[in-house]
């Protein structure tokens, strides 16, 4: 179902649904997410992940007026994955806030070094935070936005059952990690059928 404004709960229904959605929503979350080293993960959108964290917003928000739920639907819609990609929200978590200021400092430029690479084809880089810039000259930010974008026969050749790897090849951040076969096949689901 299209993610628009008549297709999400009110306040009133999503309170009394909320307890079980939000017990849906965190294995399928994990089962599209990647950690990439101690400190990156990679958590894949899809419209399921993205419809939860609109509802989730207006919730917290107390938002009813039609005009500002359609500003969070046009906010986070561009995030789910249009058929010939695959988006992310990356994530480098540090809890200790001294040591998460020290490294989004050694880490500026991370987000355009995370690349998926399947087997036999060259690294696809993320195209990063696409909606504003999340670094300035002194760090990065904690969450990025990504999108990966791949040609017709990288998708048959993931579809095949190529290794596919996700990595970061920033210099102070090199890391690989192949997809694990579920996460992978969950993500083959957002390609469009052909």
């Amino acid at each position: 179902m299209p993610l628009t404004r008549d297709s999400l709960l009110t306040l009133e229904a999503y309170a009394k649904a909320r307890k079980q959605m939000k017990a849906e929503i965190i294995p399928h979350r994990q089962l599209r997410s990647v950690q990439l080293g101690e400190h990156m993960n990679l958590q894949f959108e899809d419209e399921r992940t993205i419809r939860y964290q609109i509802q989730e917003m207006l919730r917290i928000e107390k938002t009813f007026e039609e005009q500002d739920i359609q500003d969070e639907i046009d906010t986070y819609v561009p995030l789910i994955p249009d058929g010939g990609n695959w988006k992310a929200t990356l994530l480098l978590e540090f809890p200790d806030v001294e040591l998460r200021r020290r490294e989004l400092k050694r880490l500026i430029g991370v987000e355009d070094k995370v690349y998926i690479e399947v087997a036999g084809h060259p690294r696809i880089y993320a195209i990063a935070d696409e909606d504003l810039p999340r670094e300035n000259s002194e760090k990065t930010s904690a969450v990025h936005f990504l999108r990966f974008e791949f040609t017709a026969s990288v998708i048959a050749a993931m579809r095949a059952g190529a290794d596919t790897v996700v990595g970061c090849d920033h210099p102070n951040y090199d890391t690989r990690h192949v997809i694990p076969p579920a996460t992978h096949q969950a993500l083959l689901a957002d390609f469009a059928a052909t």
